[in-house]
């Protein structure tokens, strides 16, 4: 199936009429604000203080060095997300700048674009976008009570085919989100599985797409993947149609993206990009390869709440049926207490953690 645009979520819905006479057709998406950037992983590294690399996070205030069991929605009492109900924690590596004198800048995140024209798109600055897609044949498990998993190999360097549709980064052509056309992750004209080579007139923007198979029992697994799987066809795409799960891995679960719009333009004069051409920017683990792109996923939405929006048909964006929601300035005043002490927003000489040691 072909998509025209994702820049109106109505349009996508004409886009699909097989879906829409289904019924089945439900695509929660909202933005999160940033609740801490922090030298923190509870997931891969519980307990340590501080972790390898800086993650920014958004989500509930129950975001902690050791949230490694349990529901977490019951150590929060606020959340960034559109959804109040929504004590879950997101988060990323986070992207630096380093200019030619080898000093680095943390590129800062913007909303999504701004046709889709709400609160919770436009002004998350430094947040993250959400979807929750349940558009798959069938019933859609939504995740239970200590859910948690990851995506993506920091330590990978080269492309990786089986990747391509699983993570991507978009170059935008022109200001205000220009060359925002088609479906993430599908189009290879216009999306690549490595950071753009070239700058970018209005950012970059990364997504990252989880798995969409559940083996049914386990929370959580060692590498945090193995519990979940992707669809007999490969990666699932967005929106998928099709894909029968594995028989290791019966459960459909929601499918799960996370959209990131880094603000690379303050750093376009290429007078300060490295002598030889190529592109100055490298993830807190020190990539600047884009292979490595990965994300984290704790659960933690109340009761049933998302339950019932996998189940309700035609919810479209940050408000679905009887789904509680919040304003932005509420979720604004979500925050979490930084833990380990450095430089977030100045001119730093090293990548905190991976050449730099920690200031507690």
């Amino acid at each position: 199936m072909l998509w025209t645009t994702l820049l109106a979520l109505t349009a996508l819905v004409e886009a699909a009429p097989q879906l829409k006479r289904q019924g089945t057709t439900t695509m929660l998406r909202f933005g999160c604000a940033q609740v801490v950037i922090d030298r923190l992983d509870p997931l891969v590294n519980p307990g340590l203080v501080p972790s390898p690399h800086v993650h920014q996070i958004v989500g509930g205030n129950g975001f902690n060095a050791s949230m490694t069991t349990g529901d977490v929605s019951n150590g929060a009492s606020c959340t960034t997300c559109a959804f109040s109900d929504d004590f879950s924690n997101y988060w990323t590596a986070n992207l630096y700048f380093k200019a030619r004198n080898g000093s680095y800048k943390r590129v800062q995140q913007l909303g999504a674009a701004r046709q889709f024209n709400d609160d919770f798109s436009t002004k998350i600055g430094g947040g993250i976008l959400v979807y929750y897609v349940s558009a798959q044949p069938g019933k859609i498990t939504a995740f239970k009570p200590g859910f948690r998993m990851l995506v993506g190999n920091p330590n990978s360097r080269t492309a990786d085919p089986a990747m391509k549709r699983q993570n991507c980064f978009r170059c935008y052509t022109g200001p205000n989100f220009g060359g925002d056309v088609s479906a993430p992750c599908q189009d290879a004209k216009i999306d690549t599985q490595s950071l753009p080579s070239q700058p970018c007139k209005g950012g970059i923007r990364s997504n990252i797409h989880f798995p969409t198979c559940w083996d049914g029992k386990n929370l959580d697994s060692p590498d945090h993947k193995s519990h979940v799987a992707y669809p007999t066809s490969g990666p699932a795409t967005f929106l998928t149609l099709g894909g029968n799960c594995p028989s290791t891995h019966p459960v459909r679960i929601p499918q799960l993206m996370y959209e990131v719009v880094w603000d690379t333009t303050p750093f376009n004069d290429k007078n300060e990009w490295p002598t030889d051409g190529s592109q100055p920017f490298y993830f807190s683990y020190g990539d600047n390869t884009g292979y490595g792109q990965h994300a984290d996923y704790v659960f933690g939405w109340k009761g049933d709440a998302l339950q019932k929006g996998m189940d309700a048909s035609g919810c479209m964006g940050a408000k679905c049926k009887d789904m509680k929601t919040q304003t932005i300035d509420n979720a604004k005043k979500c925050s979490v207490k930084t833990t380990v002490n450095e430089n977030h927003d100045g001119w730093i000489a090293k990548l905190p953690g991976v050449e730099m040691p920690m200031n507690m």
